[in-house]
This record gives C-alpha cells, structure tokens and sequence, in this order.
C-alpha cells in the first residue's frame, strides 16, 4: 500500500503540465459548453449549431439503406439531436445508433397519414429523462411529427425557428425544461398545434394576443417570467384548460373572457399580480369546474354573476384585497366542493357558506366570525369599498402582436385535418406518457396533475 504523502510532498510545487495535461477532457468541455449555453453567456443561436457536423452525418446516412427517405431524414435528425446532448443519466438516448430509427429509445413510428404503407416517425416521448442538452435546427427535418413530449428534463437555449416545418406537430410539451428568449413564437405558425405546455420554463416577454385566436385545446405558461398583462382577446381562445399561474403578468383580467363558457373547463391564473375586479363575464363560464384566481392584487367584490357557474367544483380567491359579502349565490353552487376566500377583506358571508365543510374564509373581517383580520387591518385602506365602475382594466395594455402566418393554418383543408386527427390518436395510443404527466415544483412544493383530459390541479387546494 503506497504510505499517505508528507507535508513536504504535499507543499512541493508540482511539475509544469505536460501539453496533454492541459486539455479538458471531452465530456468536460461538454459540461462547460452546456453551463455557458444556460446561462446565455455566449450567443444562443451560434452556440446552439457549433457541435453539429451535418456533412459527417450526411456521409454516414449514405453508407445505411432506409425504408423511405422519411425515415433517412429522420436518421440526420435525431443523429443531430444526440450530439446535442451532453448528459443522458438514465440512457435513453443510448440506443440511438444505426438506420433503424423506429426502434430508438422514446421514438415511435406509424404509417404515414399520406402513404398507410411508409412508416414514418410520428412521435418522440423523453419525458423526465434528465437530458441535458439543446434542441438542433436539425429537429426540423422531423416533418411527420404529430408529438414531442420532452418534459422534465435540462433542455435549453432556444426553441428553433426550424420548428416552423413541424405542419402536422398536434401536441408539444416543452415543460419543467431551461429554455429561454421570449414566447417561441414559432409555435403561432404550427397548423395542426393542439397542445401546448411550455410551464416551468425560463421564457420572458409578453404573451402574444395571436396565441388565444389559435384552435388550442390545452395551454400551460405557467411558471415562468411573462409580463405585460393578458391580451384583450383571451375570449377567443376554444381551450379547455388555460393555466397561466406563478408568472408576473400584471393587469387586469379581460372581460372577453366569458365568451370561453362552451369550452373553459379549467381556468389558473394564481400568483400573476392581476388587479382590478373580477368581470362579471365570469357567470357565463358555466362549463367551468376549478377556478383559482389566489394570490393577486384583485379587488372589489365577488360578482354576483358567479352564482350562475353551476359546474364549478373548486374556486380559490384567497390573498386578493376583495370586499363586500360572500353571497349564498357563490356557497349554494350545486356542485361546490371547494370554495376558499381567506385573506381578503370580506365583510360579511351567508349563512350558507358555513352549512358544508369545504369552505375556508379565515383572516377576513367578518364579524362575530373565529380567525379574522385584526381591527386595524379591517380600516386600512385596502378594505374600503373598491368601486369597479372606476377600475381603468381597460387601460394600459399594449397588446404583444406577432406577424403569425395565419393564412398557414387556413390552407388545412378539412379533410387533411381529419387525417392529421387518425395520426395523431395512433400515436397517443402509442406514448407511454400522453395519459398522465405529474411532477412536483420544487420551489412552491405544488404538485401539478395533468390527466388524460389535458386538466390541471393545483394541491393543496386551499392557500390559506
């Protein structure tokens, strides 16, 4: 056993590096790219091409036969891909050599929709993979994918341009990844987009109104950095489950909003510095079943028009500066589970409100009433009456615009969309994790659940 050194071996100088010593091994200078790529101190959009030899790639798809030239042009992306990643814990990336792409790890093949007898590569599934690494302009060339669900991992830099090719791209899930830049507004030129989650992201900027005039079914922007407030054309958005929670938004809530009520199911807008008063549009969303609007800057009282959501199942206004009374109108819903006004300025509730168990109103100042606010809070000025007829919501936002190629999705004809539906369900069937996707933040201890109907949870329900 060679005895430990001496204080003097250890304080001797060492020797100058040799010329081999002084280069970093590989995987470490592909740490150190990884880290500046991140953290944008080099410019993103040259970083993210300077690892790729597409010529290299091109040589050594010529030396493989492929099934159709789909599938070749799959080989060059996904090969791109994999150089663009330098950390794979848990492998599964590790099988992604030779010309048989369909059975690469998280890839999944079906008959094209434009030739039942080609298989082509309709869908990617990386979820909570741990990748670290960067999206290629490469992933363009990807033209018959209807999926790519990469949540959960260390994506970052930006969202390619080349997106733009991805025409038949019906779900995309960027999620819990480290991208960054402003909205991809890429993703505004995607004609057959459905799907849509970018949540716990690092993406900034305004949200653009183009995005809510897009036949979307699902759309997650929660947790990341969007500001300049709610577009005023929010109303025309067909989404089921809108969450735009945890970001910094400002603002006031659209009146448009109640032209939602055929489709809105699940509406999050917790934690986004949203003031003003609720629109009394809110009555008309009578398809919605959870409403959490805590953790804002709103004020005024709850619209009496609220009473008419006969399908909400969970409604959450805590920590706003709302006033008046709590009506037997919002406590006697017909489906009420859950109904949490803590930490307003409440003045009164029906007696209603305190027949069923799922009501938390703490930290109010209603009278006679346990746990309320303290006699000096109850005449601040934030618990004097608000009134809404003087809100200025319709003041002070500029609508964040992209020239989004709408004419794009107006040459779908119906009968290619219908085709594009059959491709998609094959996949879906296909993913292992299209049903259900949960993850918890770290930062807010919130577990997010995302079912199979594309809805959106936020536990524990009650902030107070």
């Amino acid at each position: 056993m060679t005895p430990p050194p001496t204080t003097a071996a250890v304080l001797r100088p060492m020797p100058p590096p040799t010329r081999r010593s002084r280069l970093l091994p590989s995987f470490l200078l592909a740490a150190l790219f990884h880290s500046l790529l991140c953290s944008s101190q080099i410019p993103l959009a040259s970083a993210q091409e300077s690892q790729i030899d597409l010529p290299k790639i091109e040589a050594a798809a010529a030396a493989f036969a492929f099934e159709n030239p789909s599938l070749r042009q799959a080989y060059v992306a996904l090969q791109a891909w994999k150089l663009a990643i330098f950390s794979d814990p848990l492998n599964f990336t590790s099988n992604w050599t030779g010309p048989d792409v369909c059975s690469y790890g998280g890839v999944f093949c079906a008959p094209s929709p434009s030739n039942a007898s080609a298989r082509v590569v309709a869908g990617i599934d990386l979820n909570h993979g741990d990748i670290a690494g960067y999206l290629p302009d490469e992933v363009g060339l990807l033209t018959d994918l209807a999926l790519l669900h990469i949540n959960s991992n260390r994506f970052c830099g930006l969202v390619p341009k080349t997106f733009g090719k991805l025409k038949l791209l019906f779900e995309l899930d960027l999620s819990n990844n480290r991208f960054v830049g402003g909205f991809p507004k890429i993703v505004l030129s995607m004609p057959s987009l459905k799907f849509l989650d970018l949540r716990f992201n690092d993406f900034e900027g305004g949200v653009p109104s183009e995005l809510f005039d897009k036949k979307l079914d699902a759309l997650f922007l929660n947790d990341n950095r969007f500001r300049f407030g709610i577009p005023e054309n929010l109303g025309n958005s067909p989404v089921s489950v809108l969450v735009l929670a945890n970001n910094n938004l400002g603002g006031c809530i659209p009146s448009s909003i109640g032209k939602m009520g055929r489709t809105l199911n699940e509406l999050i807008l917790m934690n986004d510095n949203l003031t003003g008063c609720l629109p009394a549009s809110f009555g008309k969303l009578d398809q919605l079943t959870v409403l959490d609007l805590s953790s804002n800057g709103l004020q005024g009282p709850l619209p009496v028009e609220i009473g008419q959501m006969r399908n909400l199942e969970q409604l959450n206004v805590a920590r706003n500066k709302l006033t008046g009374e709590v009506t037997a109108g919002v406590c006697g819903l017909p489906r009420l589970q859950n109904f949490t006004y803590s930490f307003n300025y409440f003045t009164g509730e029906a007696a209603q409100c305190g027949r069923f168990g799922g009501v938390s109103g703490r930290e109010n100042c209603i009278p006679k009433k346990a746990d309320q606010r303290t006699p000096g809070e109850c005449s601040s000025s934030d618990a004097k009456p608000f009134d809404c007829r003087k809100s200025k919501c319709s003041g002070g936002f500029t609508p964040v615009t992209f020239a989004a190629s709408t004419a794009t999705e107006n040459q779908v004809s119906p009968v290619a969309s219908a085709t594009t539906s059959a491709y998609t369900r094959s996949i879906s069937r296909k993913s292992s994790s299209t049903a259900s996707d949960t993850f918890t933040s770290a930062a807010s201890n919130e577990t997010l659940l995302l079912s199979a109907s594309a809805s959106i949870q936020v536990f524990p329900y009650d902030t107070s």
